[in-house]
């Protein structure tokens, strides 16, 4: 600091010198002007030099004085690092103090360590003697009981073997004693032998003493004794199946009849019976003429685009849609109503509302289900089955509108679901399902059933659905309870009043064949079928048919007819004998 203060000091005064020495040379070069030239510029000019030259001679009086106090500052610099240089010999004589103490203290404290270290080496050396005896002790005395429990188990052993020494010799007595045995019994053998031989001529000649006497062989005597043993069990049987089905009767009927009638009395659904006509009003006669278009073109356009039958006769402003497919006659009826409404019926207008109607009935479709399945509660769906269902909306069974009639059934069976404590989930989405097959049943050749069930296990249905659905018509066995319940609650939807038609004529052939196959029976002399077929009373001769063969002949009956036919809900089969005796009184 005191080296840079003294440089800046000389550069000052250099700086001043300089200064000096240029006004001197400046004075001397104005002289010759003074002498020379008296003009006013000059005295002017000369008036200017001085007056710079005497403010040059202030400036270097100033630095003059500046460099006087940068002088003295070098100077009380210069004091100050002698100051320092005092403090810093003291501090290190300081420091030199203090570390020749602290090695004092390091040595102090690394002696103390070692008679720290060694005192606690040797109380490690006695401690370690000390366990070393405790553990010998311990070991010696476990030695001492180890060889201890040597002995006693080398005593057991000797024992042991002087126990198996007398069980051996026991055998040994007991293996004579049973060789003894066995020729007394050779011999006992050989007896029962000569005995048995004996007892067996005796019993043929008292066989054939038998067989003279009865004038019978064995053989037909075992074959009559068979025959009554058989028809004494069967009578046995009839009697227990009897006692065992009005037991069955009083409890399961009872509780059945209730479940299902509660279950129906519960769903309150409307039923229409559609047909395959269709009729559409028309706003006047004149729109015939415009339907038919010039030479019938309009007409069989409309028949060739729809697949629809149209018919126009002479019903006062109406006309007839005939199709045996109900989407297809709803999509010709839709084309039909916008194309009388729109006015404009040719060929080309009826290819674009058909197209237009087709949209519109797969709307109504996709509609429906999403309807259906929203009232029976079941969300979780694939799309194409929910497609499908949709088509059912216009689908019938005997007059029964299958969409409807499968949310009428998921309904029946989920109440008789609850009713038996079951998954009620699991049970609608069964019987909502099981007639699934119907929305292919033209397209695909096999049951509505087992088509149904495969179209459910395309779409991801668990395995007690798809089971439901192919059992439905018995074409599987049912094996689960669910498939029951299925079976049950489509009954009870199809077979209650006024849910299904069926034509006159299969009709008759149903009762026809109800009386045949009761009428075939033996022991049957008449057979009436009544209540449209719901009930069959079959008259039996008394002396042919007793009670208990009447049981077994309603049961015959029954099974037939379920086998046989095909019916919606039940046929009750009623046998009834009846027996009169008469005298007269003279």
């Amino acid at each position: 600091m005191a080296a840079l203060v003294l440089a800046l000091l000389g550069v000052v005064v250099v700086l001043a010198a300089l200064v000096a020495v240029g006004l001197t040379l400046l004075l001397r070069a104005m002289r010759p002007l003074r002498a020379g030239q008296g003009q006013p510029v000059g005295s002017r000019y000369l008036a200017e030099t001085e007056e710079s030259v005497a403010a040059l001679l202030a400036t270097a009086d100033e630095a003059t004085t500046e460099a006087e106090r940068s002088r003295a500052a070098a100077s009380q610099a210069r004091t100050e690092a002698a100051a320092a240089k005092a403090e810093a010999s003291a501090a290190r004589a300081e420091a030199k103090r203090v570390l020749d103490a602290a090695h004092t203290e390091a040595d102090t404290i690394l002696e103390r360590a070692h008679r720290q270290a060694e005192q606690d080496a040797e109380e490690a050396r006695q401690t370690a003697r000390r366990s070393g005896e405790r553990e010998i002790a311990m070991l010696t005395a476990t030695a001492r009981e180890q060889a201890a429990d040597a002995e006693r188990r080398q005593q057991r052993i000797d024992e042991r073997e002087r126990l198996l020494a007398e069980e051996a010799e026991r055998l040994a007595e007991r293996d004579r004693r049973i060789t003894g045995a066995e020729s007394d019994l050779v011999e006992r053998e050989g007896g029962l032998t000569l005995r048995e031989a004996g007892i067996a001529e005796a019993e043929e000649r008292y066989r054939r003493e038998l067989e003279r006497i009865a004038g019978l062989t064995a053989e037909a005597a075992r074959q009559e004794l068979v025959e009554a043993i058989e028809s004494q069990a069967k009578r046995e049987a009839a009697l227990l199946i009897r006692d065992i089905e009005n037991d069955a009767r009083s409890t399961a009927d009872q509780r059945a009849r209730h479940i299902v009638v509660d279950a129906i009395q519960r769903v309150a659904s409307e039923q229409t019976a559609e047909s395959v006509v269709s009729v559409l009003h028309l706003p006047s006669d004149e729109m015939k003429g415009r339907i038919i278009g010039r030479e019938g073109r309009n007409i069989r356009a409309f028949e060739s685009v729809t697949g629809v039958n149209l018919i126009i006769d002479d019903t006062p402003e109406a006309v007839l849609l005939s199709c045996f497919d109900p989407v297809r006659r709803e999509i010709g009826r839709l084309t039909l109503e916008k194309l009388v409404l729109d006015g404009r019926i040719h060929p080309h207008r009826i290819e674009e509302v058909f197209e237009l109607a087709k949209q519109e009935v797969e709307r109504l479709c996709d509609r429906a289900a999403e309807d259906a399945l929203v009232e029976v509660g079941i969300t979780d769906m694939q799309l194409d089955l929910v497609q499908l269902l949709g088509r059912l909306r216009y689908r019938t069974s005997y007059g029964q509108n299958v969409l409807k009639h499968l949310v009428e059934t998921a309904h029946i069976a989920g109440m008789m679901a609850a009713e038996l404590g079951l998954d009620t989930a699991l049970v609608k989405r069964c019987a909502f399902l099981h007639d699934i097959g119907k929305a292919l049943t033209h397209e695909v050749d096999g049951s509505h059933a087992l088509i149904g069930a495969d179209l459910a296990r395309k779409y991801g249905e668990s395995e007690e659905v798809v089971h439901a659905i192919e059992a439905h018509h018995n074409e599987v066995p049912p094996q689960t309870i669910e498939a029951v319940l299925t079976q049950a609650a489509d009954a009870c939807s199809g077979g209650r009043p006024g849910a299904r038609r069926e034509s006159l004529e299969a009709y008759v052939k149903r009762l026809q064949r109800i009386e045949e196959i009761a009428a075939g029976k033996s022991g049957v002399e008449k057979v009436f079928a009544m209540q449209a077929g719901r009930e069959i009373r079959v008259m039996v001769k008394p002396d042919d048919v007793d009670d208990i063969g009447a049981a077994v002949l309603a049961r015959d009956v029954a099974k037939q007819i379920e086998e046989e036919l095909t019916y919606p809900g039940q046929i009750r089969v009623t046998v009834v004998r009846e027996s009169r005796v008469t005298e007269i009184a003279r």
